[in-house]
């Protein structure tokens, strides 16, 4: 093998400075470089320094403090959850063929903790790499497949590492291809914004076909699901436990989970709502309720004091100003960060010491109207176009000013979302003109919804030929509620094959209100054997309509008793059309009292009239596939700390 010498001295270069060079005269044999990356913590780069699953630390895992016992242990004895038994079946069959494991559940629901139990019980030797944000995902996966290390990946609120850069569905695969086990956590708050769906079905957190997004991880994932309120089961083993903090749980809790009162949770809440009394903390209490709102804003944390005190002033005067005798911010600072009962602060310290974060039960917890001084506060102290676009998300129904402005500030950075989101909102507020110029923004930077949103502005306004053309390419790019759309589209213009065509890819891809107008056109076809299948298949969706359109099939053709079935299904759901035919049928088959029954229900004020007042309502086009998509929600932004 020739010389190899390593350069002793870095090596300067015009414009920056060149790292360790090797240089030799010939290389034979494979040679390995293994170089740090600046941006990365070093100990993410080296699994030995990762911790063994069986001797890692619940409170470094992220569970929650409760009151120490008198040998200073803020970790009570774990107690088995109802979940446990799905949780560690899942992480056992991760740990053999990769992939993410995800609980979801409210603040101090004991999510956290009931998946650091099974990691600790199911894979004690696994070494665990616990990375502070998404991009240092990509770092661990490298690590693991170039050491061959048994690991397992913790995310501890997930919410803070999906998106572009971090946990995207290429990632994702990567955990299965080398067989990594991956536990998360999420809270309910944090995966309802991700995954809400909308009118369309559609996850709100849809990103453009380049910038694959955490929804689109999401909906890959079944969650666990755990309770915060204990079952009956959990508490009777609660109640077997030699720990007086978990006996005092149980006999105080009332209607908290047991979990939430061991974290103080219910007692912070309450004595934050307290302070503001006169001669209590109200200044204090202020700072806490400006944090709270900036966090419900989608400002991300951590918050500088300087912009705490700035933006606690309004919730003080509205409090009653100097007439409360307000304390001095140092006081208030004081009091609002003293951890209680041995578990938490109200404004928890993070690794800036002159910021700030938010204990994120008081903000599951808050409901109240964010002030629109704060609404300012949130757009004047960020200029990055995912925050930015987050607040728009937020404000999107609360404050819709607010978030056109936001929308707007992000635009202009190039954001595509904010483009979509900004459409999407001129487009509810009868601004039609104003939304299609930004919609058709979007759709140039590729985003399928818009191509979607854009089909049905333009539907409505008439003009079906373009409309025809956006449908087209958001069907090439598998927007399943624009196969309904563009199948709709074609109906009404007498196109029926294209229609059906489409229709059936619909239905192929699960759309239940496909299989009801897939129905609908086959039966208006005289093909009515086809139409009870797909009505079939959708009343076992629990498609109302599909009950209904079923029953009037069945009746057509001389099956009175079976259609009676369907039309008692649709009535028992709400549907006036099924309650007034199931009516006639009764009343056909000589049933009249009963008959009667069915038609008073239809003379109740209130009830919605019957779609005919024919012998049979005509059938009903269940689901049109005019329904527009939810708002684009992204992923939320992280503060990456490094080093």
């Amino acid at each position: 093998m020739g010389a190899e010498r390593e350069a002793e001295t870095s090596n300067q270069v015009s414009g920056g400075q060149l790292g360790n060079v090797v240089m030799a005269r010939e290389i034979s044999g494979p040679v390995t470089f293994t170089t740090a990356d600046r941006g990365v913590p070093a100990y993410l780069q080296d699994p030995s320094r990762w911790p063994l699953a069986g001797e890692w630390d619940a409170l470094t895992a992220g569970a929650h403090r409760a009151r120490p016992d008198d040998s200073g242990d803020a970790v009570p004895p774990y107690i088995p959850r109802d979940q446990d038994q799905l949780i560690r079946a899942r992480l056992r069959h991760a740990a053999e063929t990769g992939g993410l494991v995800l609980v979801v559940g409210d603040s101090t629901a004991g999510k956290t903790r009931a998946c650091f139990e099974a990691l600790r019980t199911e894979l004690p030797e696994y070494r665990v790499a616990a990375p502070t944000a998404g991009p240092d995902l990509v770092t661990v996966v490298e690590v693991i497949d170039r050491t061959a290390t048994r690991c397992a990946v913790w995310l501890d609120d997930l919410e803070s590492y999906l998106g572009a850069g971090g946990l995207e569905p290429g990632l994702l695969a990567e955990f299965g291809r080398l067989r990594i086990p991956v536990l998360a956590t999420m809270r309910h708050q944090q995966f309802d914004i991700f995954t809400t769906p909308g009118d369309t079905e559609r996850a709100g957190t849809e990103h453009t076909r380049s910038a694959l997004t955490g929804a689109r991880v999401l909906r890959q994932l079944d969650a666990v699901e755990i309770d915060r309120l204990w079952s009956t089961g959990e508490l009777q083993r609660a109640g077997e436990a030699d720990d007086d903090r978990i006996a005092d749980a149980l006999t105080h809790h009332g209607p908290y989970g047991l979990a939430e009162y061991l974290a103080a949770g219910p007692a912070l809440l309450q004595e934050w709502h307290r302070a503001t009394r006169p001669g209590g903390h109200p200044r204090a209490a202020a700072l806490i309720a400006a944090a709270v709102d900036l966090t419900r804003t989608g400002l991300t944390p951590p918050y500088t004091l300087r912009l705490l005190t700035e933006a606690h002033e309004p919730y003080l005067t509205a409090a009653g100003g100097p007439l409360l005798r307000p304390e001095s911010l140092d006081t208030a600072l004081a009091w609002a960060t003293r951890r209680r009962h041995g578990a938490t602060s109200m404004l928890v310290p993070t690794q800036d010491p002159d910021a700030w974060g938010v204990f994120d039960y008081l903000t599951d917890h808050t409901d109240t109207p964010i002030p629109d001084t704060t609404w300012h506060t949130a757009l004047q102290h960020t200029t990055d176009a995912d925050n930015l676009t987050i607040i728009g998300i937020h404000a999107h129904k609360a404050a819709p000013g607010i978030a056109e402005t936001s929308y707007r500030q992000a635009v202009e950075a190039g954001h595509t979302r904010a483009m979509f989101n900004l459409a999407h909102l001129l487009h509810q507020a009868g601004r039609g003109e104003e939304a299609e110029g930004f919609y058709r923004r979007a759709v140039e930077a590729g985003h399928t919804d818009a191509m979607y949103n854009l089909g049905h502005l333009l539907t409505d306004a008439g003009r079906g030929e373009e409309a025809e053309g956006f449908y087209r390419r958001a069907v090439e790019a598998g927007h399943t509620d624009a196969m309904v759309n563009l199948a709709h589209l074609l109906h009404q213009a007498g196109r029926g094959e294209e229609a059906e065509g489409f229709y059936r890819r619909a239905v192929e891809a699960g759309h239940t209100g496909a299989m009801v107008n897939l129905g609908n056109l086959l039966q208006q076809a005289g093909r009515g054997a086809e139409a009870e299948v797909f009505y079939r298949r959708a009343v076992e969706a629990g498609h109302t309509g599909a009950m209904f359109n079923l029953g009037n099939l069945l009746a057509e053709t001389g099956r009175g008793e079976e259609a009676e079935g369907f039309y008692r299904r649709a009535v028992g759901a709400g549907d006036t059309g099924a309650m007034f035919n199931l009516a006639l049928l009764l009343a056909d088959a000589g049933r009249g009292e009963e008959a009667e029954g069915f038609y008073a229900g239809l003379s109740r004020p209130g009830t919605p009239a019957p779609c005919s007042t024919s012998r049979s309502c005509s059938l009903r086009q269940a689901v049109r596939g005019r329904q527009k998509s939810s708002i684009s929600e992204p992923k939320k932004p992280v503060t990456v700390v490094l080093g």
